[in-house]
């Protein structure tokens, strides 16, 4: 009884400090925090845990740690920020794989099905069936974001009348299993279509909406982890899948609004896509390039300057530069504050982060709604890497694939300086207009080189 007891307290310590984690992590400055509790949490829970009575030898337990440990440290500690979003993707991939494999093992274990009880059989169903489709699922989108698969979406004729097939092929299993959950040849059936369909989920959505497939997917992972904490009582897991599954889903509507994106179509892929749009082009537009020089007399004379940082400042690791140029402004008398979009480098808070590496003032880092009025007294809007975001499009064209989306009102700054490799378009594959502005010049170049340069010559005209 007092095992039980100390199991059940630690699993309720290790609940609340989730939640505490998960409300931390609302604010850049306390995310540190927020993180800390969380992994205290799974400690605490992991340690009620090795206590079970029903744990009957540690060899293989210890053996999953330290794998886990040899696999999760790297992970961790090695992979860069801007591979971030792949990361997170393999993390749902491998949480997904555990939660699938607890629920076939007790399947496998209770008499293939014959000693579950209905109820429990539910469970079991929603657990393997939406463990299955994530694993697949975030595996698809990991490819596309490392660049093993087409970014682009990839459709076939047919593949909406397969997929739907697939999904109510799913339910029809899982609801027979309910009835009659002594049928293994319907729960395995179950899994492989589970599979079969996290392929085709992901396989029609583009690299754009990858953020928002991705926070889905870990709500599927949230999801299926509750599931199995119903069906094996463990409560923990019930907790901390409720809030992974509630907190995933409710970010992903949040994304796809923020990306002007139909949170359906994207849940569903290739289902409701919008007809193809007339597209502006640049025939006919000349950009303006500037030297380094040119625009460092720009920057090291500003009052306000408004950094709109960008997956390329995040590809070419380049915030220290940004950090230090920002500090030779404000040296000078300027005032120097950062926009954030919502969705700024693929996924939410990856800028926060990135910037936050670097020293940066958690109170410069603006949010859209509370920097877009700002920007028409900047006298430079700098701009690294920064693309679909930023473009005027979303607002003046009515044709445009990402009209309607929210972007920074960097267009109406006084002046504007873009760093940038090169003219090809972001990830909604489209021109933009903001590069093509009377106000606007281009720095060509990689990032960090760019920045570099801009640090040295703003000393000199200083």
């Amino acid at each position: 009884m007092t095992r039980e007891v100390l199991i059940q307290a630690s699993y309720l310590l290790a609940s609340v400090l989730f939640i505490l984690g998960l409300r931390s992590l609302t604010h850049p400055d306390s995310a540190r925090r927020g993180m800390q509790l969380a992994a205290v949490g799974m400690l605490v829970a992991v340690v009620g845990t090795l206590i079970h009575h029903q744990i009957v030898r540690y060899d293989w337990i210890i053996a999953g740690l330290v794998v886990g440990t040899v696999i999760g440290y790297p992970m961790g500690m090695w992979v860069p920020m801007t591979a971030m979003p792949q990361r997170i993707a393999i993390s749902h991939m491998f949480g997904a794989l555990a939660a699938t494999l607890v629920g076939i093992a007790e399947y496998w274990t209770r008499g293939h099905g014959l000693e579950v009880g209905r109820p429990e059989m539910a469970a079991l169903g929603f657990e393997v069936m939406f463990g299955s489709l994530t694993i697949t699922g975030s595996f698809m989108a990991f490819g596309k974001l490392q660049g093993i698969l087409p970014g682009v979406p990839v459709t076939f004729r047919g593949q909406n009348v397969l997929s739907l097939s697939l999904f109510a092929a799913m339910v029809a299993l899982a609801v027979w299993l309910v009835v009659a959950p002594g049928n293994p040849a319907a729960f395995y059936a179950m899994v492989a279509l589970g599979l079969v369909f996290g392929v085709s989920l992901v396989l029609p959505i583009g690299g754009a909406d990858m953020p928002v497939v991705i926070s889905l997917l870990n709500s599927y992972a949230g999801l299926a982890s509750s599931a199995t904490g119903f069906a094996i009582g463990n409560n923990v897991l019930i907790i901390a899948g409720a809030l992974d599954g509630a907190s995933g889903f409710i970010l992903s509507i949040i994304m796809s609004r923020a990306m002007n994106r139909s949170f359906r179509n994207v849940l569903f892929g290739a289902f409701g896509a919008p007809p193809p749009m007339s597209v502006k082009t640049s025939v006919g537009l000349t950009v303006r390039s500037i030297t380094a020089e040119d625009a460092a007399i720009q920057l090291a004379w500003a009052r306000k300057v408004i950094v709109v940082p960008g997956y390329g400042m995040a590809v070419a690791q380049a915030q220290h530069q940004v950090r230090e140029l920002a500090e030779l402004v404000e040296k000078n008398g300027g005032e120097v504050v950062y926009a954030i979009h919502p969705v700024a480098g693929r996924m939410p808070g990856h800028m926060n982060v990135l910037l936050a590496e670097a020293n940066v003032p958690y109170d410069k880092l603006k949010e859209m709604e509370e920097i877009n009025p700002e920007f028409k007294n900047a006298d430079v809007a700098l701009v690294i890497g920064a693309n679909d975001v930023v473009n005027p499009a979303a607002r003046n064209d009515p044709g445009s694939p990402i009209h309607g989306m929210p972007i920074l009102a960097v267009d109406q700054a006084k002046s504007i300086i873009v760093l940038k490799r090169s003219m090809r378009p972001g990830f909604a594959g489209i021109e933009n207009e903001l590069f093509y502005d009377a106000k606007t010049s281009m720095l060509f170049g990689d990032a960090k080189a760019s920045l570099t340069k801009l640090v040295a010559e703003v000393k000199q005209a200083a």
